[in-house]
């Protein structure tokens, strides 16, 4: 994956964390839940291509 596409990645699962906190009505927990996944996504993704 590109370093585009990372940053595609981590701002999605931030957003998608954002929704949940509000869902869940804790935006606080859920932007940092989602901001951990997508750290884990782009260093997994970019661990695949090494």
């Amino acid at each position: 994956m590109n370093q585009g596409m990372g940053g595609v990645v981590f701002v999605g699962s931030m957003f998608l964390g954002i929704g949940l906190g509000l869902l869940f009505d804790n935006v606080a927990a859920g932007t940092l839940i989602g901001m951990g996944a997508g750290f884990l996504a782009m260093a997994f993704s970019s661990r695949k291509r090494s």
